[in-house]
């Protein structure tokens, strides 16, 4: 079983790789990271003594001054190659590197040198390096004005403010899932390679801010699922909602009334999927477990039910409580562990509904409590 360790663990690609990673304990031990161990020597020897491979991910991205970028960067590899010779282990290095190594800006300098220091360093200790040029990387949980364009526009919509685009041109992306499993791939790799890592998705910045502005429009405030037509679709929707703040849950349907009963609509979706009920007993829990792509809608139309939801790497729970005789409804975000209890004194009639069919090779159900 190999050991992990992620300098940068808590950032953006950092959190989902270490997540990731730890759906699949059978395979991997993750070696936990604090940023506070490139200031203090000690701690950084006794995390490379653990690793049998270290990814390299943390850096600073922006900054006023291009001189604090290159300097910060070019330091973070030389601290961790010094603490690898004194601890005299050489780990396996996966280094992410940058489209803009070969740009005429000292962001891309940094990691260009960055480069170099590990390749030289995995070449004299006969160790494995591995450099993977990262094209721009959008997914859940971004920071907006720092990871990606993506990241502030979601952000900027769902605070019902306008995004301004400055220059519509044609970006290159990677959904940030593909990566980390492309990463995953380069986990056992033995020997030294530089890789680029091909965007999977060309697409003009306007076009995505009008598709961020139809899924507002339909999908928060209207409460419908859009037409996603495509994988980036689904993941670009993926990315919006992670964006939402949970609270806004749960969120009501809308009963018509007559004679002879009622009358609710549950969802409104223009992309199909598979829609299916239980009934759960008094004080029986339901689920504890989280995807990484599905869309999935809770809706409570008969009894009274607790639904919890978690993000995955935090303790904050969020509780919602829902009564079928005020039918409402909570979705799920992806990388949310979640539940839903019978509060009840009588049987807990639920509906579900699932963007894809179950697929019992292919689930997309990772079981932790919330």
């Amino acid at each position: 079983m190999k050991k992990i360790g992620i300098t940068g663990q808590n950032g953006f690609l950092g959190w989902h790789l270490y997540q990731w990673l730890n759906t699949k304990k059978e395979e991997y031990t993750l070696v936990n990271f604090n940023r506070e161990y490139f200031e203090d020597t000690t701690l950084l020897i006794e995390f490379v003594k653990k690793c049998d491979v270290i990814v390299h991910l943390s850096a600073l991205n922006r900054h006023q001054n291009q001189e604090i970028i290159y300097n910060t960067n070019v330091s973070l590899v030389e601290k961790l190659i010094a603490a690898c010779k004194k601890a005299k282990k050489y780990p396996m290095i996966l280094f992410s590197s940058s489209t803009q190594e070969t740009q005429d800006n000292l962001y891309g300098k940094s990691k260009l040198k960055g480069k170099e220091l590990f390749k030289t360093f995995a070449t004299e200790h006969n160790s494995s390096f591995v450099s993977m040029q990262i094209p721009n990387v959008f997914g859940p949980f971004g920071l907006p004005d720092y990871n990606s364009f993506v990241a502030t526009f979601c952000h900027k919509l769902v605070n019902n403010h306008q995004p301004e685009i400055k220059v519509d041109s044609e970006v290159g992306l990677i959904y940030v899932q593909e990566l980390v499993e492309r990463i995953t791939k380069n986990l056992n790799y033995f020997g030294i390679k530089e890789e680029i890592i091909e965007p999977g998705y060309h697409i003009k910045v306007s076009e995505v801010l009008r598709l961020l502005s139809q899924f507002k429009a339909q999908y928060l405030e209207a409460g419908q699922i859009p037409v996603l037509s495509n994988k980036f679709e689904i993941n670009l929707f993926n990315t919006f909602r992670s964006f939402i703040n949970p609270e806004i849950y749960p969120r009501p349907l809308i009963p018509h009334a007559d004679n002879r009963g009622r009358f609710v609509e549950i969802i409104r979706s223009d992309i199909g999927g598979q829609t299916s009920y239980s009934t759960t007993f008094p004080d029986i829990t339901r689920g504890n477990h989280y995807h990484t792509r599905k869309i999935e809608r809770f809706a409570v139309i008969k009894g009274k039910a607790l639904i919890q939801l978690r993000k995955i790497g935090s303790g904050k729970v969020f509780n919602f409580f829902l009564d079928g005789e005020s039918p409402s409804y909570v979705d799920m975000p992806v990388w949310f562990t979640h539940n839903i209890k019978n509060i009840g004194n009588e049987e807990l009639l639920t509906v579900f509904w699932i963007n894809e069919a179950f697929d019992p090779i292919d689930p997309d159900t990772y079981f932790e409590t919330v």
